[in-house]
């Protein structure tokens, strides 16, 4: 890795000119700057005043750990994303720190690597390097689906393997396997925690048609050693005086290197913790564009909110019942244990850096059955009063006024606890016993979503029953519902939000939901229908996750994924017009060297 990086930073250097220019690959201030002008900046910065000394100490060793993190996540999205970082800030040093690779520094920062979405939602590369493919830096450059698609019918015993949440897919040549029994060598734990990991090396063929895959523990071997250190310093300063985080410290610190989360899921869900949490590992599939399986890397350092957290917590004291009460047959008896936590961001790492509200984890269905999960509300994103103002220009643009005062920051509170809350109800393993990321692949990940946010919005009438809701929470909880569909772009295929909230507008605008205005165009909430349209969509999702047929859940996406010019584009036009931003960089005052 060291000689890549000196050769783009050398690279760079020698093709830097005098002047302003930047050297062929770079992007210009003029190319740059649209997309930075559309960006709203945001800069987190919580009251910590609350952690005692030994929580600020350990705090120390989270932020490196968690910076370890980003740096890897950033190797697994784009195979030169490091170097290229690294030559771009080689470039600004001799540029005298110009506008120009300033502007690429922050993009860079947006985009957690040098691929860039643009104004028009397209992915480009900002930098000098290789196009980006479906499959990251998890899969072998430019493998393409049919490929593997056939290798693994030809080869159904390594399917499991292909598959796994947390391994690598590499090409099965004699130098990766000796590059990879040569890191084997050089970290004896991760051989000792893998028995059979060797063996599996040694007996792989070299055949270019073949495939072989690697445990991340190994792929990334150096990294999460490092961040095991950090952990265990920082368990090590928490262990007198809270026992349970500084255990699920060490635990997690374990997991990383084992390839099995189970001692840090549980202790994690199950433990007292005192000012400070952290999120940390490889969960979410979202950028694996290519099977839809593999686990990218994300770290979140929170403070807890106590007497918001302790309130949160008793309403969701029923799940049972909102459990038993969701329009599908096959209803599920819960673990009695979910933490609600509210918390403010102290820094976000990897996948989950930038305006993310909220968490629930673990992922695995069977740790959730036997452990229960945690949602973790990020409070000071959800509140963040420019965030909000940003979200409320665009809903005004497209909606009545007669409706535009429904949406309120509580409404979007309530909207994505129980999105999170919605992950925990509902089908959670096809009818076959199959896990929904297997069955469903690349669906998977956009089904998941659509009935989490549509369980939200379907226990609101409940919640309302219930007192949780008046009819001003009620509707503000509603309107954020509407607000989450409303697309300035056309998605891309393998945006699933983005898609999930597409096909919501256009069921509820073919279902009388919401209903547009012969002549202003704008549109209407109509909540009189609200409930009973989302009982219909909801009942077909969860059909369709608990059949775990891949070609029927194809079917449902390309009935409600569709745009059209005349309607999704005027709307879109007059969202892009409103003045609001399209996108948010967040940063945080507690990582003061960016």
């Amino acid at each position: 890795m060291k000689s890549l990086l000196s050769a783009f930073a050398t690279a760079a250097l020698m093709a830097a000119p005098a002047a302003a220019d930047l050297p062929d690959g770079y992007w210009s201030v003029e190319q740059t700057q649209p997309i930075l002008d559309s960006t709203l900046r945001v800069t987190l910065a919580p009251d910590l005043s609350h952690l005692s000394a030994a929580e600020s100490q350990a705090l120390g060793e989270l932020l490196v750990a968690g910076n370890i993190m980003h740096a890897l996540y950033e190797q697994q999205l784009h195979p030169q994303a490091l170097a290229a970082k690294a030559a771009l800030d080689a470039l600004h040093d001799v540029s005298g720190q110009s506008t120009a690779t300033q502007n690429l520094l922050d993009l860079y920062y947006l985009a957690k690597g040098p691929i860039v979405t643009t104004l028009e939602n397209d992915r480009l590369a900002v930098l000098p390097v290789t196009a980006e493919v479906p499959g990251r830096n998890v899969y072998p450059a430019n493998l393409q689906r049919v490929e593997i698609d056939a290798f693994l019918s030809d080869n159904p015993a390594a399917t499991k393997d292909i598959l796994a949440l947390r391994s690598v897919v590499r090409r099965a040549t004699a130098a990766n396997i000796a590059a990879d029994l040569d890191r084997l060598d050089r970290f004896p734990e991760i051989d000792a925690l893998h028995n059979d990991l060797r063996r599996q090396l040694e007996s792989t063929q070299d055949n270019v048609d073949a495939f072989y895959t690697v445990p991340y523990a190994l792929a990334y071997a150096a990294q999460l050693r490092e961040v095991r250190r950090h952990l265990n310093a920082a368990a090590q300063l928490l262990a007198d005086e809270t026992p349970d985080f500084a255990a699920y410290l060490r635990n997690r610190g374990r997991d990383l290197l084992s390839g099995d989360y189970e001692s840090g899921d549980a202790s994690w869900v199950s433990g007292t913790f005192a000012g400070l949490n952290i999120q940390i590992g490889s969960y979410e599939t979202y950028d694996d564009h290519l099977l839809g399986v593999k686990g990218f890397y994300s770290a979140s350092i929170l403070a807890r909110d106590e007497d918001k957290s302790r309130a949160l917590q008793a309403t969701i004291a029923e799940l049972q019942s909102f459990e038993n009460a969701l329009p599908y047959e096959h209803h599920k008896t819960l673990h009695s244990r979910i933490l609600v936590g509210v918390y403010n961001v102290i820094a976000d790492f990897g996948q989950a850096r930038g305006a993310n509200s909220a968490t629930i984890l673990p992922n695995n269905a069977d740790f959730a059955r036997k452990y229960g999960r945690t949602i973790l509300v990020r409070n000071n994103i959800l509140t963040n009063i420019e965030i909000f103002a940003n979200k409320k220009k665009r809903f005004d643009a497209v909606i009545d006024g007669r409706n535009c005062d429904d949406l309120t920051s509580d409404g979007g509170f309530d909207h994505t606890l129980w999105h999170e809350v919605g992950h925990y109800l509902g089908v959670s393993k096809a009818a076959d016993g199959r896990d929904l990321g297997t069955a469903l692949a690349d669906r998977a990940d956009l089904f998941e979503e659509l009935k989490s946010d549509l369980v939200s919005l379907f226990v609101a009438s409940a919640l309302a029953k219930a007192g949780y809701h008046d009819e001003t929470t009620l509707r503000a909880h509603y309107a954020d519902g509407i607000r989450r569909t409303l697309q300035i772009v056309q998605p891309r295929a393998e945006q699933p939000y983005q898609t999930m909230q597409l096909m919501q507008f256009n069921f509820y605008m073919e279902f009388g939901l919401l209903e547009p205005d012969a002549e202003s165009r704008l549109l209407t909430i109509n909540y009189d229908r609200y409930h009973e349209v989302i009982e219909q969509m909801l009942r077909q999702v969860l059909q369709v996750q608990y059949s775990g047929d891949y070609e029927l859940a194809n079917q449902f996406v390309e009935r409600w994924n569709y745009w059209e010019e005349k309607l999704h584009g005027e709307l879109a036009e007059r969202l892009r017009n409103s003045g609001s931003y399209r996108r948010t960089m967040v940063r945080y005052r507690a990582l003061t060297t960016e």
